[in-house]
């Protein structure tokens, strides 16, 4: 039986060399970039990085791989692609108005590590992104430990985490320094969003710091009430499950400033649209969600002269989270008592975004602009093209011509458990060709699900027992090639 390559798999293989030998020794294309286009989910566009290249092009590149066990079937992979059907002459722009800021795409730095001085920042601009949210400024002396981060790896392996773990705080630049930063930035770039991130220990400082950013240029200025690991008390998360304090803090900002204000809400609450009402009650224009979710380093190698803390919890691993604050802030926008106070303030998503398809989630669930920070700490500032690339297409592909109107479309998908349909089902469908025989569909059903399959030991082949599947589906999902597919919601049978 011939093996069907999954080119997602191969390609997450793939190191994403910088300056990449198999680019490098291939000539007449960009293989490097082709696979980084698979990588974060551009796979049919991927073949225009390599539409002049020969079979021996791609076997020279593939003996060129440094990958530390065996090379990338680079060959294999990319001639396994079909032709995109989508026409790139066609791909919209995706320019979108926040906070009434014109950007040229929703894709911004969050304030962290990725934008610490200007030319990180610069570097960030010229590669593609809209904006920065910069790291956040303060008036207190900030000193960081080491190390400070950590990661959450599968076992053995090395590089490509799913969760990142961190122990870091503010900017520790001067502030008059940090400030004219973001005013050399907005002077060199104009068309580029710049968004000053302070935290104040009381109402006079952030005062201060608010004015410095409106008088550096900076387009708005955003407040962070959610740093899970600060040092200084009353500052960060512990102000931001208090609706009081960032009620307060808010309208003191938003009655010294004219540029819009963009409190930034902690995950670390039951309802995080506590406080964020309380900030729009004192006039915020826009909320940012999340920051990192507190969580332990627990890593000997990551302990700071033997001691352990809190430290932040971030990346893929993070999104659905994220997304269900996104949920509940835009919920809270729509509802009655919302639009009888005219508060229709804007939401910027972040947590977990490494793709285009992931960035198209926090905005169907009514996000204007996104931001992204463990992704690019990760694969750098380059994630860009296809973070672009793969919304454009995406949108070319459905016909829409403006992003806004993919804001809150999926808001109404979204009902409380009560309303759900209980009365259908949907069966698992298994493909014959594409099972392997593994059995793996049987142990799970077997030990997590209803025993609704018998595994034949002979055949190496699984069978519905109809009678006892309730549709859950765990057999989907844990079938590694991905042979088991849905039939047709039907009537439950009682």
């Amino acid at each position: 039986m011939s093996k069907r390559m999954n080119i997602y798999e191969e390609a997450s293989r793939c190191l994403l060399c910088q300056d990449a030998p198999c680019t490098k020794a291939c000539k007449t294309g960009d293989p490097a970039r082709a696979i980084r286009a698979i990588r974060f989910d551009n796979h049919k566009p991927a073949l225009q990085w390599v539409k002049d290249c020969s079979d021996a092009d791609l076997e020279r590149a593939e003996q060129a791989c440094i990958h530390y066990n065996w090379p990338i079937r680079i060959k294999e992979m990319l001639r396994s692609i079909h032709p995109d059907d989508v026409d790139d002459s066609h791909y919209p722009n995706l320019t979108i108005d926040f906070c009434g800021i014109k950007c040229e795409n929703p894709f911004f730095l969050a304030s962290s590590a990725v934008c610490t001085n200007y030319e990180m920042v610069a570097r960030a601009f010229d590669a593609g992104w809209a904006g920065v949210f910069y790291k956040t400024i303060c008036l207190q002396e900030i000193k960081e430990v080491s190390p400070r981060f950590d990661a959450m790896h599968n076992n053995a392996t090395h590089g490509d985490f799913y969760g990142f773990r961190n122990m870091e705080q503010l900017s520790e630049n001067p502030v008059e320094e940090d400030f004219d930063i973001l005013h050399e930035l907005k002077k060199n770039y104009p068309s580029k969003v710049v968004v000053a991130s302070i935290m104040g220990q009381t109402e006079d400082e952030w005062i201060r710091l608010a004015k410095m950013a409106e008088e550096a240029g900076c387009d708005a200025v955003e407040l962070n009430f959610s740093c899970p690991q600060m040092k200084h008390k009353g500052m960060g998360s512990d102000v931001g499950q208090s609706p009081e304090l960032v009620k307060t803090y808010t309208a003191c900002v938003k009655n010294s400033v004219k540029i819009p204000v963009i409190p930034k809400m902690t995950p670390n609450i039951t309802h995080i649209a506590e406080p964020a009402a309380a900030c729009v009650e004192a006039g915020a224009d826009a909320i940012s969600a999340i920051n990192t979710i507190k969580s332990v380093t627990m890593t000997f190698d990551s302990e700071v002269s033997g001691q352990r803390t809190i430290s932040g919890y971030s990346g893929r691993a993070v999104r659905p989270i994220a997304l269900r604050h996104i949920l509940e802030l835009a919920q809270m926008r729509n509802n009655a008592q919302c639009t009888m106070h005219n508060a229709q303030f804007e939401l910027s998503g972040i947590g977990g975004i490494e793709t285009w398809r992931d960035a198209l989630e926090f905005i169907q669930l009514g996000c204007s602009n996104v931001q992204v920070c463990t992704a690019v700490m990760q694969y750098g500032y380059r994630i860009i093209d296809d973070l672009i690339l793969g919304l454009q297409r995406y949108m070319a592909k459905r016909g829409v011509t403006r992003l806004s109107e993919l804001v809150g479309e999926r808001l109404e998908k979204f009902l409380n458990p009560d309303h759900l349909d209980r009365d259908t089902i949907i069966y698992p469908k298994f493909d014959k060709e594409l099972c392997i025989g593994c059995g793996r569909c049987e142990v799970s059903c077997s030990d997590g699900g209803h025993q609704a399959i018998v595994f034949d030991k002979e055949t190496r082949r699984p069978r519905l027992v109809g009678t006892k599947c309730v549709g859950c589906h765990l057999c989907r999902l844990v079938c590694p090639a991905g042979a088991i597919g849905v039939t047709k919601r039907i009537p439950r049978k009682n």
